[in-house]
């Protein structure tokens, strides 16, 4: 550790031993400056993950770009021309061009959205421009690592296979016109056929506010290749236990706080504290099930091996994207039936629900929180077990 701060390494999306999951506090002591801490593990998965740091209070170190992709690729080669990640993550800004510092810690965004930049890169360049031939196929895999927005992103004018979500393999299908959203720590696997004459630009626009041009893919001048027309063929499945229907036992996460939803009270390091102290006295503006912060007891007690849902219940007027270590995880719809989609981050919106469910096997302390870091910060962040 360089830094005159504590931090960890997490290791986001892998299913990996605890004792590797980069949690100060909680799978490990963070490393303290002029420390190290070596991580030692076998990834089970092939796809698209990343890393960052993983101590109370982290966002400060994601913003100033402490993070980078963990790609693990197939055994076997995936019939593609270029394989080309594609990192999307804005900055918060000054006026001489530096990181907002004096910002950090600031109580009114952890409140509402989280900490929003004001500009945005793509690989860490502000120029996203993609150079390739008309007719090439590119595997893009495509990371949010923003501390809170919620990015929107229209990839139309590639015509694009969701072929991943979380490192995960889907079944091939057409993503439709600017229906990709990404939360904090979401990724996707998309494949495109560059589809247009020699020397154009595809255009991917950014929606969520006022539409601008995020990035684009520049055809060269030369003659392109025939444009490949079938489906790419799916990716190997990794080696996820998936639960067999609704689970028996459903646990509940209830989302409270937030600008204009305070929490009246909460339990704040095993004390009851009103809102106005809670917020004022000690940052903490968020709770679930009625604790702000990290509880004392895990939320959840599982069984390896068993299968349990969890229904996450946003009574809030802001997202979440909440995401679970250790495990991936699917969602069931009104009747009970789980999705073949897994993820390890799932976005909740404002007075939404959702349930998800997951196969408790691997063993060790695991967190859930928001990872909206400032959430996160101000009391968004729990803990489950799966004992041996």
């Amino acid at each position: 550790n360089g830094l005159d701060t504590p931090t960890t390494v997490h290791w986001h999306g892998v299913r990996i031993d605890n004792r590797m999951d980069g949690v100060a506090h909680l799978t490990q002591p963070p490393v303290a400056p002029g420390e190290s801490f070596d991580y030692r593990f076998t990834v089970p998965d092939a796809g698209t993950f990343w890393y960052h740091p993983h101590v109370h209070g982290s966002g400060p170190q994601v913003a100033r770009g402490l993070y980078g992709l963990l790609i693990v690729e197939e055994t076997d080669t995936v019939d593609v021309d270029h394989d080309i990640p594609l990192v999307f993550d804005d900055w918060r800004v000054d006026d001489n061009g530096q990181i907002d510092t004096a910002s950090f810690g600031n109580l009114h965004d952890a409140a509402h959205a989280g900490r929003l930049g004001n500009i945005l890169t793509i690989n860490g360049k502000f120029d996203g421009t993609v150079r390739a031939r008309a007719g090439e196929r590119l595997r893009l895999r495509i990371a949010s690592t923003c501390n809170a927005r919620v990015l929107q992103l229209d990839f139309s004018a590639l015509d694009p296979w969701l072929v991943a979500v979380d490192g995960q393999p889907v079944s091939p299908a057409r993503l439709e016109p600017a229906a990709l959203e990404l939360g904090p720590g979401q990724r996707v696997d998309l494949i495109a056929d560059l589809d247009g004459e020699p020397g154009s630009r595809l255009v991917v626009a950014e929606t969520s506010g006022e539409p601008f041009e995020a990035m684009a893919f520049e055809l060269s001048g030369d003659p392109g290749k025939p444009v490949r027309k079938e489906t790419p063929p799916a990716l190997p499945a990794n080696p996820v236990r998936i639960p067999d229907g609704k689970p028996q036992r459903t646990v509940d996460l209830v989302m409270a706080g937030g600008a204009m939803s305070f929490i009246p009270e909460a339990v704040y390091k095993g004390q009851t504290y009103d809102g106005r102290t809670l917020a004022m006295d000690h940052g903490m503006v968020w709770a679930f099930n009625g604790t702000a912060g990290m509880p004392e007891k895990p939320f959840l007690s599982a069984s390896a091996g068993e299968p349990v849902a969890i229904r996450l219940v946003n009574e809030t007027l802001w997202p979440h994207a909440m995401h679970l270590h250790g495990h991936h995880f699917v969602e069931l719809d009104g009747s009970g039936a789980p999705s073949r989609v897994l993820r390890d981050t799932i976005l909740v919106a404002p007075r939404e629900e959702k349930t998800i469910a997951l196969v408790a096997d691997n063993p060790g302390r695991w967190m859930l929180h928001c990872h909206m870091l400032e959430h996160q910060a101000s009391g968004m962040e729990t803990w489950f077990e799966v004992l041996t």
